[in-house]
């Protein structure tokens, strides 16, 4: 797919409704698959990813069912799942492999685990290895420096064994995975990062009952007289900040008469990327808060006309709190009076593209100056004149693909971004909510 895109020529305005968002839509299928009892799950997106998780549920044993809006999960409870009669699809999902790394860690039964080109390529050492340790076999693809897939899962023939892991890196795929796994080991399992990460798990889980208890960022499962009971009614997906940030991003540098995007998951672990905005100058406002269940919602509002950003440092928790949305932070960064440095993102790295190399060429083919750093980028900002017009090679990645999407609307013409198919993956009607607030786009 290609998106092609004209620089805007007014303000943007509208609402617009954000998908569901990804993280919070894989967990709530896979974790449903645990309790024994059906879970209402509302407000899913239909990207692709979370497609997948749906698909392996279904293949483990799940039954699922559409009820208007939602659907209906019949989960098979912790002991309940059954051996999938051929391999499990991951697509492009790297959440949904790793967590069923966890979540299947502790079964009788051998799961194999594939993925497409691109999955195939990402590393699972890291949540290979603490399951290992907890008793799980797990065997990849490669001797060298990393583990890909297919991966195959188990079997097991005894409860795993608890731990207490100390995370080399703050990731919440990785620390959701040992609490998953923790679910099945005798005795306490314990998780210690060295930064914030999403905690959507850490919600979810004690939701449905799990033996499960926060202390700053150590976490706990202890299954030491616990019956094995999860449980629940439902959940509410929120929309995906991560999603909206991109519509965030066009607002600010295009100008907004007004932009509104209501039910944004506003999860303190989520917003980086507000924090980031603020600190740059520009002004995002959330309106109308509420409880979704276990997660924080409002809606995001944009107002105004363009205003003049400042550089700033994206580093330590915020660049982790903000990690997927790097690539259109440096787009605004681009536009922001004076050099905006980004460090301590090495994660950027393994993700669907480097997307250290990656936001950098995308920048550059805009004509804007970016030097790569082993742990992020620097950009010097150009706020007085527009952006080159650019052809765009997004390399399979959905977040550079909107990023450079958005860019495109203040360049001085018309920008094309190729390789753009995976946008489907998070967002599939990016476009259309990108032309409906007034931007000329097309995909063809």
């Amino acid at each position: 797919m290609k998106l092609y895109v004209e620089p805007a020529t007014r303000p943007l305005s509208g609402t617009v409704t954000i998908p569901g968002d990804k993280s919070i839509g894989h967990r709530a299928l896979l974790f449903s698959l645990l309790s024994q009892t059906p879970i209402r799950v509302l407000g899913l997106g239909d990207g692709a990813d979370n497609g997948r998780s749906a698909k392996a549920i279904a293949a483990l044993g799940a039954r699922i069912e559409r009820d208007g809006a939602a659907l209906v999960i019949t989960g098979t409870g912790l002991d309940g799942m059954c051996r999938p009669t051929m391999h499990v699809d991951c697509g492009n999902s790297g959440t949904t492999i790793r967590l069923l790394c966890g979540l299947l860690a502790g079964q009788r039964f051998a799961t194999t685990l594939v993925g497409d080109e691109s999955l195939s390529k990402r590393p699972m050492r890291r949540v290979i290895e603490p399951l290992a340790m907890m008793g799980a076999h797990i065997t990849g693809q490669g001797t060298g420096a990393d583990v890909t897939p297919p991966l195959t899962v188990g079997p097991v023939d005894r409860a795993l064994t608890a731990i207490d892991y100390k995370l080399p890196m703050a990731s919440a795929q990785v620390k959701t995975a040992i609490l998953l796994a923790g679910l099945s080991a005798a005795g306490e399992t314990s998780v210690t990062e060295p930064g914030p990460s999403r905690d959507h798990s850490e919600r979810m889980l004690a939701y449905l009952g799990a033996p499960l208890v926060t202390h700053g960022l150590r976490t706990t499962i202890d299954t030491r007289g616990w019956n094995r009971h999860l449980a629940g009614s439902g959940f509410e997906v929120p929309a995906d900040p991560s999603s909206s940030a991109f519509l965030v991003a066009a607002a600010l540098i295009a100008g907004a008469g007004e932009v509104r995007l209501p039910n944004i998951c506003v999860n303190p672990t989520r917003t980086g990327f507000l924090d980031a905005i603020k600190a740059m100058g520009g002004a995002v406002e959330l309106e109308d808060p509420r409880m979704a269940g276990p997660e924080p919602v409002a809606t995001v509002v944009v107002r105004g006309a363009a205003r003049e950003l400042r550089g700033t440092e994206i580093a330590g928790d915020l660049a982790v709190r903000s990690i997927d949305e790097l690539p259109i932070l440096a787009i605004l960064a681009a536009r922001a009076r004076g050099t905006t440095v980004v460090r301590n993102a090495e994660e950027l790295k393994v993700k669907e593209s480097d997307r250290i190399a990656t936001t950098c060429a995308m920048l550059r083919a805009f004509g804007i100056a970016c030097e790569i750093h082993e742990d992020g980028f620097t950009v010097e900002g150009r706020p007085d004149r527009p952006f080159d017009p650019a052809r765009v090679h997004a390399q399979g990645d959905h977040r550079i693909a909107m990023a450079a999407a958005v860019a495109g609307l203040v360049a001085s013409g018309a920008t094309q971004v190729d390789d753009a198919d995976n946008v489907a993956t998070s967002y599939p009607g990016f476009a259309s909510a990108l032309s409906g607030l007034g931007a000329t786009i097309r995909s063809e």
